[in-house]
């Protein structure tokens, strides 16, 4: 459940920071999402 919260939360954040560089800018605000989201314990 942790990991469908995170990638809800890394995707709107890939979607609101990521939207004007494009498809690939997209994809790299997800990545680097998903890793500091789960630093902070969302495993």
């Amino acid at each position: 459940m942790k990991n469908i919260l995170r990638a809800i939360l890394a995707g709107w954040g890939a979607k609101k920071f990521g939207g004007g560089c494009g498809c690939i800018g997209m994809v790299v605000v997800f990545v680097i999402l998903w890793i500091l989201l789960g630093y902070l314990g969302l495993n």
